[in-house]
């Protein structure tokens, strides 16, 4: 980032945001409005803190380990998640709890929150109570279901993709149902959640209004489902299902070479046509099977089979060259960590290094940054992290609130805070 970057304001800083997630689906909302320049105050109890600062693997001074080997190692998922946002510890259950909050809130812009649906308002913390102390507050709630959708069941990453029919679009026609590796879910949601507040920032601007916004996983993750005709699919004696393919779109897909996959895109005729050309068949151009975009859908699976024959005989590197010569979309295909490591998602900041506040760590250790690039903003993330549960209890309760030390004292022995 040059200098002249680095002197960028970043489009939201001066609001503030009081963060009461934790795990992934809420912090992840956060850290987006974190790296877009909001202030997070990050709400733990006392007793533990977020979830995720159990998740192992954890990183400190003999690097990265599956087991926390030293007090000050910290977790990965906590390291990431938590960057940029100031700590505070309040026992939601305390009866003190309710009027901290309605100070914090008073103080704010926006509530988060991904409890189970109705848990936020048994604990007095709910948008009633937030807009008790703050009627112009945005508040967002990300829960499995949706406000009162939900009989209190948890929802969990894996349950949502089971629920929305997602596990059934990856994977071949007779095999299992296949968990999509990245936590989908809990990714969309958040991602809706800073829409939709956006959007409400957008509406109070207007009208002073404050407003209750509400994401569901379900429907985040199911909204994604549905972009794709599958009914139509099924009606038209088409298979949804077809693996490492797209039999609709063939040549579309991942295949097998004799070191590894690569993708291939070649759906129009031109493409189709370079492709035949590279594979040393140029009459497939004419075959009626191939020589158009219906006659290749219709003979995919034989089709499909004959570009594997080609490409399985011959390395990664060689096929994505051969390719990209003649103009064919054409990419390997790489493991996470490889692509976190592309130059270009580098260059942009979309990938960040891990940073261990105490201790050096390797510069492949990546994590995620704001994949959002503006002419006259940045992003960024503040040099803070709660490296302790209530890491920033005297700022925020002090010098925000004006809590005085004895007050602070008092609601730590009462445990509150």
């Amino acid at each position: 980032m040059t200098q002249t970057q680095d002197a960028l304001p970043r489009p939201l800083e001066g609001l503030r945001v009081i963060d009461l997630t934790r795990a992934l689906a809420g912090p992840y909302a956060t850290l987006l409005l974190a790296g877009l320049g909001a202030e997070i105050v990050k709400v733990e109890d006392p007793k533990g803190g977020d979830l995720a600062r159990e998740n192992s693997p954890y990183v400190g001074r003999d690097g990265v380990t599956v087991r926390r080997q030293h007090a000050d190692d910290l977790s990965v998922s906590h390291l990431t998640r938590a960057r940029g946002k100031l700590g505070v510890s309040l026992n939601l259950k305390a009866p003190e709890a309710k009027a901290v909050f309605a100070d914090l809130v008073a103080t704010a812009d926006i509530v988060i929150e991904n409890f189970t649906s109705g848990t936020a308002d048994r604990l007095g913390v709910g948008y009633e109570a937030a807009k008790a102390a703050n009627p112009g507050i945005i508040y967002c709630s990300l829960s499995g279901f949706g406000a009162g959708g939900s009989d209190g069941s948890k929802a969990m990453d894996v349950l949502v993709q089971a629920l929305s029919g997602a596990m059934y679009t990856s994977g071949e026609e007779g095999t299992p149902p296949v968990r999509i590796g990245i936590p989908m879910a809990d990714m969309l949601a958040p991602v809706f959640g800073v829409i939709g507040i956006l959007a409400a920032l957008q509406h109070r601007q207007k009208t002073g209004q404050g407003q209750f916004v509400d994401v569901s996983m379900l429907g985040a993750l199911t909204s994604f489902v549905a972009i794709e005709n599958w009914r139509a699919m099924e009606m038209a004696g088409m298979s949804g299902r077809t693996g490492l393919t797209v039999h609709r779109l063939s040549p579309f897909g991942v295949f097998r070479c004799a070191d590894g996959y690569v993708a291939i895109v070649a759906v129009h005729e031109g493409l189709a046509r370079s492709l035949f050309k590279v594979m040393g068949e140029p009459g497939f151009g004419d075959d009626p099977r191939y020589n158009s975009r219906d006659g290749r859908v219709a003979n995919a699976v034989e089709l499909e089979a004959q570009i594997e024959a080609w490409t399985s005989g011959l390395p990664t590197a060689e096929v994505v060259r051969l390719l990209e010569a003649e103009g064919v979309p054409v990419a390997p295909v790489r493991h996470p960590s490889e692509g976190m490591l592309d130059p270009r998602v580098v260059a942009r900041g979309e990938t960040l290094p891990v940073a261990h506040p105490r201790y050096p760590t390797d510069e492949s250790l990546r994590t995620v940054g704001v994949p959002i690039q503006f002419s006259n903003c940045r992003t960024g993330f503040d040099e803070v992290l709660p490296v302790e549960i209530g890491q920033h209890n005297r700022p925020i309760y002090e010098d925000l609130l004006g809590y005085s030390p004895e007050k602070v004292a008092e609601l730590r022995a009462a445990g509150a805070i």
